[in-house]
């Protein structure tokens, strides 16, 4: 429990130390642009091909179970979409990127801190919490609902083609479903979702990283835990924005 909060607190002191940015604003610029290609671009492909699968499985899987000739095809692309945009894009997808986009900014930061990168900027009076975590936050702040609405996008259109290859509904049907229970504050959420993630997985990544002792063993090991602890927060933050926000 006192580990805990240690732990916690420190965290909160690093963000702390992380706003006060001393150097010039093109420094954070030229670096956030560096880590907005790295997270969005470098993560098009797993989003993609895990987005239209988790379209696809959810149509199928959604049609298998209204087998009721009650029950209009069309609640299929009602289900899907609903879905797709509470909750698959931003959690599932956010989990993914958790264990590459975590792991990784885990790695770098860990690996500069074991080879005393992190101590050669601050004695050269240089914010190091500010210089290497805030490009990253502010990337993932920005990357992350990018992604998002990019997965929305392909988790439909795999839900229409796995409906369409399997006979199950036509895109017609599930664009009725899909309009009909629409509405515009389910976007809001989803992107809520989607930056409060994106914050949980950049600050804790950077934190274990930042602050790991030991050699290439313990950066390792900080890595998983990034990947770990950004898990178990993200679920609890979606349960969390659940209750406050629908």
């Amino acid at each position: 429990m006192l580990q805990g909060l240690f732990h916690f607190g420190r965290y909160v002191l690093l963000i702390k130390q992380m706003l006060y940015a001393k150097e010039k604003f093109v420094i954070y610029w030229d670096a956030t642009l560096k880590e907005i290609i790295s997270m969005g671009i470098g993560s098009i492909v797993i989003v993609l091909i895990s987005s239209v699968f988790i379209g696809a499985v959810t149509t199928i899987q959604t049609a298998y179970q209204l087998v009721s000739n009650l029950v209009p095809k069309s609640t299929i692309g009602a289900i899907v979409s609903a879905s797709a945009i509470l909750e698959l894009a931003p959690t599932i997808i956010a989990l993914v990127l958790a264990g590459k986009i975590g792991s990784n900014i885990a790695g770098q930061i860990g690996t500069m801190r074991v080879t005393e990168q992190i101590d050669a900027l601050d004695v050269m009076g240089i914010n190091s919490a500010s210089y290497l975590v805030l490009p990253k936050l502010l990337g993932a702040l920005i990357a992350f609902p990018c992604l998002c609405i990019i997965s929305v996008f392909l988790i439909h259109l795999g839900g229409i083609t796995a409906g369409e290859l399997t006979g199950e509904l036509t895109f017609y049907e599930f664009q009725v479903g899909a309009t009909r229970f629409y509405e515009p504050f389910q976007i809001i959420f989803m992107l809520t979702k989607s930056l409060t993630f994106g914050f949980l997985i950049a600050t804790i990544a950077s934190y274990q990283g930042y602050y790991v002792s030991g050699g290439a063993f313990e950066v390792g090991e900080a890595s998983t835990r990034a990947v770990v602890i950004s898990c178990i927060m993200i679920l609890f933050g979606d349960y969390t924005l659940a209750q406050l926000l629908l």
